[in-house]
């Protein structure tokens, strides 16, 4: 059977669906407390975050300080969304003036230490992950009448996608963990200074940055491939909204980073902070490679960038579709937006097209009679059927991707789009059934999996099974930043069974074990093991229509290299994310869970079996605990320092025998507008349009 693609037209309008009905009502990071109100709350008095992305990856800093107002000491636990494929590698906690980071531990061990020194009224804190949903941290005590200080920091493959890049700031909790809601509340006000600092630093040039749904941001130029972003609620920032339009248009304008002088007004923590970057057309395909290896150490670490060359063709056959929408009760306030978003869809569809539309909350039921035919009566008729929908009950997303799954035809080329925002919580929920359900079917799945909190690791598992794709989608998204990502996915061929094979130099430990299918524009990013050094045969293999296709090239692996240690940790959370698709598949594994934990703890990572905890460095040393973490933070503060002491570094390995002979591809509209041009434009219509919706709702 040929790829699942489908017409850019028709994903415009998909696009436009999923996000348009991203609104309602989200929980936001922020301080918990219970609902009840029986405890007094904190403040977040500051909240200051900074970001850099260069060499492929991104490293977040969060920096905190926490009021306690009241006349007796408090515990603060403050909750976020656990950032897509973020590995959590500090938390640090200031104690008597001075920041001290914490250890990773064994997640009982960790909850042990910080209760019995939380007993004992000395300081200390703890940060814990809760599956894919949010990163907690809990801190003892807050003092009477006084602050306390903690930083966070988190690493993170950068993503890159068809010349567009995309950076997001995970705020909106997502409002599905129904049993945390039912018990705390967010305090998500910053009331006194909050910042957003981001620097981009590449060495591939970068024609343009926007921070949409937030005018008031300033934009710089730097250099060809740097740029620096900076928001803040002081208040000056109103009158200096207007410079963003204006770094857009003057890109080689140096521009003064607006400071705040003193706290504006309060900032909410309730939208995510998104970044979008475009680099200059007309780069090549190209292999990356960045390595770190200390001196006279035989075992280095790498992460290679494979970035695809412009040459999978387009497609034009038409097809069959199946869409598989949530209807469960937390779609409630988006079915306005999604009638219109359907009909969008529906109204791209080329002659001789097909379609279904699958419903389901509790259970599932079809919407049409088997497939209609894409005529303006039946698009008229089931775009009022959509717009007629009242979402209420819990979400049995096996019943709605089963009855998805049935009645295809195998003659004609399918695909199932499936838009959920939740979590499976009715009927079968094992990720392993979902799996075998997908296995039995040859079609692509595209999922678009709508706010935080929604189960990725389940929803990337079957699109990934089903050699699909998977787009994260956030309320802070514009509509042409995604339109424009999925399109080119489904208009081209794509390269299926992908292999990656070293040779000259010895390598294991490869994470993906199975990169799966590569579309057109995605960057293949994979972590491993080298020994030694020199020269390596690298091929990329695959098939496209069925057809045997090779890429290859030729470079070297550095016999040392110590400008990038972060990228052990990236390693070893790449295969603690594997490791965790196996549990998440085929249930608990003592020797797996193990084998987590004993990376978790060597790296210094937060995982669903690993805690960091903070408390008195004597007491650390009284307890036996090892200081691997600060000393691994300490080589990784070295390497950043002295990275930002010079201009951005190429880490393209392919330059002497190119493995793509061909440009990469990017973003381009049709006609007279230019889709980098809608992107700068649509944020206005996004704006007017959320404003008009919530007075409606």
């Amino acid at each position: 059977m040929n790829t699942r693609h489908r017409t850019g037209s028709l994903w415009q309008g998909l696009v436009l669906s999923a996000l348009m009905f991203c609104g309602g009502s989200i929980e936001a990071a922020g301080l918990l407390q219970p609902s009840d109100g029986s405890l007094p709350t904190l403040e977040i008095r500051d909240h200051q975050v900074e970001v850099v992305i260069e060499d492929g990856y991104a490293v977040t800093r969060v920096e905190q300080v926490f009021h306690n107002p009241h006349n007796r000491d408090l515990e603060a636990i403050y909750s976020f969304p656990v950032p897509e494929k973020g590995a959590m590698a500090e938390f640090t906690l200031w104690i008597d003036g001075k920041p001290v980071t914490g250890e990773v531990l064994e997640r009982k061990q960790a909850q042990q230490v910080y209760e019995e020194e939380k007993q004992a009224g000395r300081d200390a804190g703890i940060t814990e992950k809760d599956s894919y949903k949010t990163f907690d941290t809990r801190v003892s005590p807050v003092r009477a009448g006084q602050d306390t200080r903690i930083r966070l920091v988190y690493l993170q493959p950068a993503h890159v996608d068809t010349g567009i890049g995309r950076f997001l700031y995970p705020l909106e909790e997502g409002g599905v963990d129904e049993e945390k809601l039912a018990f705390w509340t967010a305090n998500d006000k910053v009331t006194g200074h909050f910042s957003f600092d981001l620097k981009i630093r590449s060495a591939y040039p970068v024609e343009a940055v926007r921070m949409p749904n937030h005018p008031d941001a300033r934009l710089q130029q730097l250099g060809d491939g740097e740029w620096s972003i900076h928001l803040d609620n002081g208040p000056n920032r109103m009158a200096e909204a207007s410079t963003n339009e204006e770094a857009g248009k003057n890109a080689d304008e140096n521009l003064t980073p607006l400071k705040a002088e003193g706290s504006g007004a309060a900032f909410s923590l309730d939208r995510d902070l998104l970044v979008y970057w475009r680099h200059k057309a007309g780069l090549p395909g190209s292999v990356d490679l960045i390595a770190h290896k200390p001196p006279g150490k035989a075992r280095g670490t790498f992460m290679m960038v494979v970035t695809p060359g412009d040459d999978l063709q387009a497609i034009k056959e038409g097809r069959d579709w199946v869409f598989v929408l949530d209807m469960s009760g937390s779609m409630e306030g988006k079915f306005a937006t999604l009638a219109d978003g359907v009909q969008r869809a529906l109204d791209k569809m080329r002659h001789g097209d097909r379609f279904r539309i699958v419903l389901f909350n509790k259970s599932s039921r079809e919407l049409t009679p088997g497939f209609v035919p894409a005529t303006p009566e039946t698009i008229d008729e089931y775009s009022r059927s959509v717009a007629q929908i009242h979402p209420e009950n819990g979400t049995n997303l096996y019943a709605g991707l089963k009855q998805g799954l049935e009645s295809l035809d195998a003659d004609r080329t399918s695909a199932l789009v499936l838009v959920t925002d939740g979590v499976a919580n009715v009927g079968e929920t094992r990720q392993r059934s979902f799996l075998e359900l997908i296995d039995k079917k040859d079609v692509r799945l595209f999922t678009f999996i709508m706010g935080n909190s929604s189960n990725r690791p389940l929803l990337e598992s079957m699109a990934k099974a089903s050699n699909g794709f998977a787009i994260n989608i956030s309320n802070s998204d514009d509509i042409a930043g995604q339109l424009l990502s999925a399109t080119s996915k489904v208009t081209h061929e794509a390269l299926h069974g992908v292999k990656l094979k070293i040779d000259g130099v010895k390598t294991a430990d490869l994470t993906p074990k199975q990169p799966g299918t590569l579309y057109q524009g995605q960057q293949l990013v994979v972590f491993g093991h080298y020994w030694g050094d020199g020269m390596a045969d690298v091929r990329l293999t695959g098939k496209v229509s069925g057809q045997d296709k090779t890429y290859q090239t030729q470079f070297a692996f550095p016999g040392s290299a110590t400008d990038n240690p972060e990228v052990e940790r990236l390693w070893a959370y790449a295969g603690i994310r594997e490791a965790m698709r196996e549990i998440d598949t085929f249930g608990e594994d003592p020797d797996l869970q193990q084998a987590i934990v004993d990376l978790a703890v060597e790296y210094g990572l937060v995982t669903d079996y690993t805690a960091m905890v903070v408390m008195r460095d004597e007491v650390f040393e009284k307890r036996g605990i090892k200081r691997t973490n600060r000393n691994r933070l300490e080589t990784e503060q070295s390497a950043v320092t002295h990275r930002q002491t010079r201009a951005p570094v190429s880490r393209r390995a392919d330059t002497q025998q190119p493995m793509y002979q061909t440009s990469r591809p990017t973003h381009s509209g049709g006609g007279a507008l230019d889709g980098w041009y809608l992107m700068l434009l649509l944020p206005l219509v996004w704006l007017a349009f959320r404003g008009s919706n919530e007075v409606t709702r």
